[in-house]
């Protein structure tokens, strides 16, 4: 029992490199599927993901069932992972090669269509997006961009933001000033105060 968990029915080195291989596939498949893929898994979305891990695990196990082959498997897994993790970290270029730049879908208002339709992204998404992030239409919004990691990301134009807290301390300071200002002036006018 023991032999069979510990011994590797395959080279080593080959394992780690079909798991390198498989995971360097599927990085290229997922980028030229694009950002779309990662802004917001849906049905078939999941199901991709579900069968695409069963279809590639042979691949990267090969004719290994033991319990040894499936840790050198996922040591790569996650090491190649971390590598990958740092290597974007360090080198923009590498960022901008695996995972694309943002693109802008709305303007002022107004959805583009082109970059909507290349990304493959139906406006009821987008409406979506938009009653998550406070708004209420596409008309609310100044900018909307999907970002490279598949984020779609609203900024709402100032009429449509809600108040900050900053926005509520100026306000009451004002009125503050306000009420000081009638104190004042009550104050110095003959006869009757002034009502507030």
């Amino acid at each position: 029992m023991w032999h069979d968990m510990l011994s590797v029915q395959i080279p080593i080195l080959e394992k780690i490199l079909r798991t390198i291989l498989v995971y360097a596939l599927i990085v290229v498949l997922f980028r030229v599927a694009g950002k779309r893929g990662l802004a917001s898994l849906n049905t078939f979305d999941f199901v991709v993901i579900f069968l695409l891990s069963n279809v590639v695990q042979n691949a990267i196990i090969g004719n290994d069932n033991s319990l040894l082959g499936g840790a050198i498997g996922a040591v790569t897994l996650i090491a190649m992972n971390a590598l990958m993790n740092r290597w974007l970290v360090s080198d923009e270029r590498a960022v901008r090669l695996l995972e694309g730049t943002p693109t802008t879908i709305i303007d002022d208002g107004r959805l583009l269509t082109r970059p909507l339709k290349r990304l493959g992204l139906r406006p009821e998404e987008i409406k979506h997006a938009i009653r998550v992030q406070n708004g209420d239409s596409v008309s609310d919004v100044a900018l909307g961009r999907l970002e490279s990691n598949g984020q779609l990301v609203i900024v709402l134009k100032p009429s449509e933001q809600n108040a900050t807290r900053r926005d509520v301390i100026e306000l009451e300071n004002r009125l503050a000033a306000i009420d000081d200002l009638l104190s004042t002036l009550a104050r110095r006018l003959p006869g009757d105060p002034v009502e507030r």
